[in-house]
């Protein structure tokens, strides 16, 4: 069960952080949650000791399989000598903003958020604003413009599926049929989790809606509840590895990675729009490792880091950069393919907008 997703064009640059840090000291008079940019530590270098003085890093919400960010958070580890504390990986968007309450003031709390936008436009006061080394080569659209939130990898709203018990759905309307009877789950609740979310939007394009109402998509989980192939089983790579959950609908690079593990766990993208969307990287203003955080983001937007969302089936927000600039990890690209199709993507306006469509519709949908 994870985030709620983000708006999206996929262009920007990446740069290549320092390998190590320098005998540079931070400065001691150096207020870490205050900082804006690296230069207000006095450079990168001064940054990765502030980071290392500190020597751990609170993330939330990133489970290893999910979009490789097991892979980037050992690469982290190694490189900069900080421990990655990673807490809680299957949790909601929602469920972070809470744990960022809840631990407020504790070394426990979170540094840094992966959220979606809905959940992020509806807390940017917990945000740090923040300008990575490379701001000026992100594009205004993929993020905020004092730096409380910037987008860093996105997908496209896929349907897994377990061939050795069902067949390959090829419309909305195959799953209303016998053969998907208690089959069909989502990632999470849609009002708190973005995987879910995405699902009803592409629900709704694909019923002939438009993503200024998801209403057409909740109705057709409603049919889909009546008809007695609506799970309300939230997915996850357990659920999927022991068969109880035989088709679900999720992020590209999550059923990728099942199909990677699970036998006979197949994916698909319905004919048709096809649904996509950046999650954001944010600071927690209240960070338990503020130099941490800032490192995190300087590292999540660098050339290494983006290449291996590359890796576990994403595409990041630097890749036309990447692929300029000949730095792009040419055999991982190859493998993941081109982002095609009839792309549509919610702006932060219809994602608030049908936020409250779903409180209010929902629950009574799949009562």
């Amino acid at each position: 069960m994870r985030h709620l997703a983000g708006v999206a064009v996929i262009t920007a640059a990446a740069i290549t952080l320092s390998a190590c840090a320098t005998s540079t000291p931070a400065a001691s008079n150096v207020d870490a949650s205050a900082a804006t940019s690296a230069d207000d530590f006095g450079g990168m270098d001064a940054l990765v000791a502030a980071a290392q003085a500190e020597g751990q890093l609170n993330v939330i919400a990133l489970p290893d399989n999910w979009a490789n960010y097991g892979e980037i958070k050992a690469l982290f580890e190694e490189k900069y000598g900080i421990t990655v504390n990673s807490a809680d990986p299957d949790i909601s968007s929602a469920e972070e903003i809470a744990a960022a309450d809840n631990l407020k003031g504790q070394d426990t709390a979170p540094d840094v958020f992966d959220l979606g936008t809905a959940v992020t436009l509806d807390s940017l006061d917990y945000f740090a604003p923040y300008k990575v080394a490379n701001w000026d080569e992100i594009p205004g659209d993929n993020k905020e413009q004092t730096g409380l939130y910037v987008n860093d990898y996105t997908g496209s709203m896929s349907i897994g599926y377990d061939s050795n018990s069902v067949p390959k759905p090829t419309s909305l309307d195959d799953l209303l049929g016998s053969d998907f009877k208690g089959a069909v789950a989502l990632n999470g609740d849609p009002t708190q989790a973005g995987a879910a979310f995405a699902a009803l939007g592409l629900a709704t394009v694909q019923e002939g809606g438009t993503l200024d109402d998801f209403t057409p998509g909740i109705e057709f989980f409603q049919k889909l509840n009546k008809a007695g192939n609506f799970l309300p089983v939230d997915a996850t790579a357990a659920t999927i590895a022991s068969g109880e959950t035989r088709v679900v609908f999720d992020w590209s690079y999550n059923n990728l990675a099942a199909a990677a593990t699970v036998d006979g766990w197949e994916v698909t993208t319905l004919p048709g729009a096809v649904y996509t969307s950046f999650y954001n990287q944010a600071i927690n203003k209240d960070a338990a490792n503020p130099a941490a955080a800032r490192l995190w983001q300087e590292f999540i937007y660098s050339a290494e880091a983006q290449n291996l969302f590359i890796v576990g089936g994403a595409y990041p927000v630097t890749i036309q950069s990447l692929q300029d600039s000949g730095t792009v990890d040419t055999a991982a690209l190859k493998q993941l393919g081109e982002l095609k199709g009839d792309l549509v993507t919610p702006t932060p306006k219809q994602a608030e907008a049908n936020a409250a469509i779903l409180a209010e519709k929902w629950a009574a949908a799949i009562s």
